[in-house]
């Protein structure tokens, strides 16, 4: 995760103090709703980034008309995958669209907009679903990531945000090969039988599946989170990719060393259900 602090990209303090928030639903994604430059997404541009940032909370700060303490978003990612700290973690929001809307999700905005760069590329994805999970893991926010329209009448975040939003928010895997669908609502994994194909599959033949039914849920979730390549993802086998996409998946949750083997374990699985639709079972 490449995190931008307020005082690396030179922001003003708050008008006044911000409210706290102990927990949140989940999180918004938001887009600019106004022109970007299309080439803001070249390597070279990426020192424009910061002053964009400051040109956001500069304009929020001006408004008169919904009277901003701050910039309105906990954070703000640019095409580079860059994730500035905006609001930050247990900071109510001013982006929602309302007072209850700005109490149930944190927001996170994308550095594209109506015009110009209009799709986001895929290190900002990846950049949005790193402050997303920044947000559950010190936050407190929940399982929900739905785009700013959802609840509110607005355009934000545009058609190809809110199109991965509905997909699920995932991150972005092999081009050309689409990932696996989720685990249907209320699926349960057992966390003895997954701990017993990562155990018994890498030594095996080929293709040998001791539980595929619920190794195919945690594989689909690795796609999700764009740890498991999607051609790997539906077999069922939780084979030595699998296992090497899960100790990422560990490292990703602070796990080190013999803690981050790929042998799941009933906390990180745990976390990756909630995130992708299953329950873990014994």
């Amino acid at each position: 995760m490449h995190l931008v602090t307020r005082a690396q990209w030179g922001a003003k303090p708050p008008k006044s103090p911000l409210k706290h928030i102990a927990s949140t639903k989940g999180v918004k994604v938001h887009y600019e709703g106004a022109p970007v430059p299309a080439d803001l997404a070249k390597p070279e541009k990426h020192s424009q980034c910061a002053g964009r940032v400051r040109s956001i909370q500069a304009s929020h700060l001006a408004n008169t008309k919904e009277k901003y303490s701050d910039i309105a978003y906990s954070y703000v990612v640019c095409p580079h995958g860059h994730v500035f700290e905006g609001r930050g973690l247990h900071k109510r929001q001013g982006a929602n669209g309302n007072q209850q809307l700005n109490l149930n999700h944190y927001s996170v905005v994308a550095m594209v907009g109506d015009s110009g760069l209009t799709k986001p590329t895929n290190d900002q994805l990846h950049g949005i679903r790193d402050a997303i999970e920044l947000l559950r893991d010190k936050g407190g926010a929940g399982a929900e990531i739905k785009g700013h329209r959802d609840g509110f009448a607005t355009k934000c975040p545009g058609d190809p945000l809110q199109e991965w939003v509905k997909k699920g928010a995932p991150r972005p895997g092999t081009p050309g090969i689409e990932p696996p669908p989720p685990p249907p609502p209320g699926a349960k994994v057992s966390l003895s039988h997954v701990i017993t194909a990562a155990r018994t599959d890498p030594g095996a033949a080929q293709g040998h599946t001791t539980f595929p039914a619920d190794v195919k849920r945690v594989e689909a979730a690795l796609v999700a989170e764009g740890l498991l390549d999607p051609k790997f993802g539906d077999d069922g086998s939780f084979g030595s990719r699998t296992v090497d996409a899960y100790a990422a998946y560990q490292r990703r949750q602070g796990f080190t060393g013999a803690n981050a083997d790929g042998i799941p374990g009933k906390s990180t699985l745990t976390t990756l259900g909630s995130q992708h639709g299953f329950t873990v079972a014994a």
